[in-house]
């Protein structure tokens, strides 16, 4: 599969860290040129070089230009998010704003800049990374659960719109993945459950996957990377759940 993406322009938003950059690896990987965009740019630049791709500048929750970001791309994968935690009756709005914008508006505004283009080909490939509180919710994480929820809806409806267009659109829901967001939820949850960070990966994080660890960056991208790929072209409208058997109970 190392050139199943040749000749494709793939954007990966969270580009710099993570998943996305697990993603834009990987694409690259496939024979994709990719744009790595993050609102990081140096991290970017960093990702960009070692794939020989291009970095990209970006607020997702600003008044950015989706065109000039997306509106070629062959392959959108939507990675850039961010989390807060805080009972619903203490969580601040600005907050719930942000992590909407990222996390739901901006794919939308995103794949609806890069679908007139895919389109016109006849082919294009969304995978919007989702998570298991894109089926199931956390106490605390209303923002997140609210965001991820709306974006499994938002991907279906591009899914039925885009199909008969050659046009796949699907989400990957994975459980805890070790990245700088989750190690940055370690520490808020330990505040807000008042225990320590040991005890919020074993009696939080762990406590419902049956498989008791994080998953990797590389195993999310790997995914991706199949859904993008000719045997999974009829894969559409669909959550790819990787999550240990967490939604199984």
């Amino acid at each position: 599969m190392a050139d199943e993406l040749a000749g494709r322009l793939a954007v990966v938003t969270g580009g710099a860290s993570g998943i996305g950059e697990a993603c834009a690896v990987r694409l690259a990987g496939a024979g994709a040129a990719v744009v790595v965009a993050d609102i990081n740019l140096d991290a970017a630049k960093e990702v960009a070089g070692r794939i020989g791709g291009q970095a990209a500048e970006v607020d997702l929750a600003a008044c950015f230009d989706a065109a000039a970001l997306a509106g070629q791309a062959d392959v959108l994968v939507n990675s850039a998010g961010l989390q807060h935690v805080a009972p619903v009756h203490e969580f601040p709005p600005e907050k719930f704003r942000l992590l909407l914008a990222v996390m739901l508006e901006a794919p939308f505004r995103l794949a609806q800049a890069a679908l007139p283009h895919m389109y016109e080909q006849g082919f294009g490939r969304i995978v919007n990374i989702s998570s298991v509180h894109g089926l199931r919710a956390s106490p605390y994480k209303s923002a997140y659960v609210a965001a991820k929820h709306g974006l499994e809806g938002l991907s279906k409806v591009i899914a039925l719109e885009g199909g008969p267009r050659g046009v796949t659109s699907n989400t990957i829901c994975p459980a805890y993945v070790r990245t700088p967001l989750v190690e940055k939820q370690i520490s808020d949850q330990a505040r807000v459950h008042g225990i320590s960070e040991e005890r919020v990966v074993e009696e939080i994080m762990l406590t419902e996957p049956a498989i008791k660890r994080l998953i990797e960056p590389s195993e999310v991208a790997e995914l991706v990377a199949y859904l993008c790929s000719a045997p999974a072209s009829f894969a559409n409208g669909s959550s790819w759940v990787l999550d240990g058997g967490w939604s199984a109970r």
